[in-house]
């Protein structure tokens, strides 16, 4: 029998059949085309304006802009059967979870009638650019600059680690309009792809993720128009960037405890089927007692995580819990499924296994989003 996974306490009937359409589309879509996706180091273009034809992007954008006018439900929902399919390469969360909701808080309304519709569509797809090569967690030290020349901005620098950077139309950018102001020195602005002075570099070649589009992006005397600036004046960065966060990091826990059940499923699977000195390898007392702990991590995992999936519907979740979710949830997943890739022997080293590719997907939840250490920190300050 599977691991029992209980519908969430926020779902609804509506939000079920919704289910069943990402399931649809996620196994259609998504699951035939890893190990391509995985060669080529980036997902078919085509695949945006599919979703975007089906209504699974922008999903909780309001539908004045283009949106699915639905809730942070319905984002988790997609995320979730993403990870359960074993996606790695999609970067959908951060398209529709991240940069839609940045344009949606903080753009003026002429841009986000100018862009969000095209992000549902599959038109644009969004990253953000938040890491350099010389920054990682501390936003602060960012030494991209743009500099305001009359109704533009002159940006120049280089991010690097971009999800979505090979294919993205649009990039959220953080810079430094003042560098000598520390934090209150940090601006966003959208970026369009098409603006001259703006180039790609490397599609990263990574550990896992391997179908995902991570690239570095340059900025050589990039003239934005001033309108493009998110917030009514610069300098706002940094605490926008401090208030989306928190669902950044939520949506990072989302796709962990996902994620951790698949796991947990093929493993059960696996060693009720494969044979060891004449039974199957869950009948030893190891693999059941395993597997045990793992289903348990499973089940208080997705019990913090529809706690805090509902606070961030009611508009509760603050930066401590979602420095908690992301912390637990992704410490745990990194363990469960290194014990669940043990079970599988020799084969669980063959990345023809969907248990290897999840090892090796997973181990950058530690990390990207503020690493286990920076929630450590930002959860210690409350204390």
């Amino acid at each position: 029998m599977p691991l029992q996974i209980q519908r969430s306490s926020w779902s609804n009937d509506d939000l079920e059949d919704f289910r069943d359409l990402a399931r649809t589309f996620c196994q259609k879509e998504l699951v035939p085309n890893q190990e391509r996706w995985a060669a080529a180091k980036q997902v078919d273009r085509g695949l945006w304006t599919k979703a975007g034809e089906v209504g699974l992007l922008a999903l909780s954008i309001p539908e004045e802009y283009g949106g699915g006018g639905g809730t942070f439900a319905h984002e988790t929902v997609l995320y979730e059967e993403q990870a359960r399919c074993g996606d790695s390469a999609w970067g959908v969360t951060v398209h529709s979870g991240i940069v839609a909701h940045y344009l949606l808080a903080y753009g003026s309304e002429e841009l986000k009638q100018r862009m969000l519709p095209k992000f549902a569509t599959g038109e644009f797809v969004g990253a953000i650019g938040m890491t350099e090569p010389g920054t990682g967690s501390d936003l602060q030290g960012i030494k991209t600059r743009a500099v305001r020349d009359g109704d533009h901005y002159v940006i120049n620098g280089a991010k690097t680690f971009i999800t979505n950077g090979g294919l993205a139309d649009v990039i959220v950018l953080a810079v430094k309009t003042d560098p000598d102001a520390g934090a209150q020195g940090v601006s966003l602005i959208a970026v369009e792809a098409d603006t001259p002075g703006f180039r790609r570099g490397r599609v990263l070649d990574k550990l896992g993720l391997k179908g995902q589009d991570t690239a570095e992006l340059f900025f050589d005397d990039v003239r934005v128009p001033v309108g493009n600036l998110l917030g009514d004046a610069e300098g706002q960065g940094f605490v926008q960037m401090m208030q989306q966060l928190p669902q950044e990091r939520l949506l990072i826990a989302i796709t962990a405890v996902a994620g951790m059940e698949a796991a947990i499923n093929q493993t059960i699977e696996y060693t009720k089927d494969r044979q060891a000195f004449g039974r199957p390898v869950f009948s030893f007392q190891n693999t059941k007692f395993k597997l045990a702990e793992a289903a348990t991590e499973a089940a208080v995992a997705r019990a913090f995580l529809d706690q805090c999936v509902e606070r961030h519907l009611r508009g509760e979740l603050d930066i401590q819990g979602a420095a908690m979710v992301k912390l637990w949830t992704t410490e745990r997943v990194n363990r469960v499924v290194d014990d669940c890739l043990q079970l599988f022997g020799g084969y669980g080293y063959m990345t023809e296994y969907p248990i290897a590719r999840a090892w090796a997907d997973i181990r950058i939840s530690r990390i990207f989003g503020g690493t286990s250490e920076i929630m450590k920190e930002i959860i210690s300050r409350t204390l």
